[in-house]
């Protein structure tokens, strides 16, 4: 069946309960999309699932999409595995009551979705009966995907491990890093460094002196080689890399006789 014939057909299965089809995107892998009333959700669950057409026999998952001041969407995707095609259930739930009814019964699978569910939205499933945490501790403390939910928790609770100053009323300071090679902020030119600018120990302002500039060789002019360390010779005078000079005969360790033996002495 196509996504078009499949949505007609949730829909007359569904009659006289108003029912609006439609098609999501995706070509080739668009789905048949039916809006239900919160009441009849578990009845459009049940029909997708036990005609014989649809045979919508697997439930593949559940979740939920907060639309803000129109409460939440809770949507539900069913695949047919004899015949190769897929159903969007959706319907509205209120922000005040977010209330549905469990599917648990018709789809045992449902389960684990419900709690994720019920646990990231705040949405609860009447009759799931066991609507426990599954991703976050017991103690924590609202559901993350809610759009009003702020994620940043460190502006709302103090937070001991602050590592920038200001970013907590808990927790101090701490040095900024700075890549390695890079001089303190007290240490470029002359500017000195405004109070509380640098970190203990840095620069004119925090305690200890900057560091001395290092002394480097000057550049030679462009075009000119530089000069390399002169060597001394075995005579003392300098000499290239050790080089004897011209008309010096090179030095070496003194040459050493052979000593004559006993038989060739007279």
């Amino acid at each position: 069946m196509t996504p078009e014939e499949v949505g007609r057909r949730v829909v007359a299965l569904l009659a006289p309960v108003e029912a609006t089809a439609s098609v999501s995107g995706g070509q080739g892998y668009a789905r048949a999309t039916v809006d239900v009333p919160l009441a009849s959700w578990a009845d459009a669950v049940r029909a997708a699932r036990d005609d014989a057409e649809l045979d919508l026999d697997f439930l593949d998952w559940l979740s939920a999409v907060d639309e803000l001041a129109d409460g939440f969407d809770v949507v539900l995707h069913l695949w047919s595995v004899r015949h190769r095609h897929g159903l969007l259930l959706r319907t509205g739930v209120p922000r005040d009551t977010p209330v549905v009814a469990s599917v648990v019964d018709l789809f045992p699978g449902a389960a684990w979705h419900e709690r994720e569910t019920h646990e990231m939205f705040g949405i609860d499933f009447a009759g799931h009966g066991e609507l426990r945490p599954l991703l976050l501790p017991p103690e924590f403390e609202g559901h993350p995907l809610r759009k009003e939910f702020v994620l940043a928790s460190r502006v709302a609770k103090p937070w001991p491990g602050a590592k920038e100053p200001g970013e907590s009323e808990a927790g101090g300071g701490r040095r900024p890093v700075r890549p390695p090679g890079v001089p303190a902020p007290g240490e470029w030119g002359t500017t000195p460094t405004p109070a509380g600018a640098a970190g203990a120990g840095e620069g004119p302002r925090g305690g200890t002196p900057a560091r001395p500039a290092r002394e480097r060789p000057a550049r030679p002019a462009p075009g000119e080689r530089p000069a390399r360390p002169a060597a001394t010779s075995a005579a003392g005078e300098a000499g290239p890399l050790g080089r004897p000079l011209p008309g010096e005969r090179p030095t070496g360790p003194p040459r050493q006789e052979p000593e004559p033996d006993a038989a060739g002495e007279s």
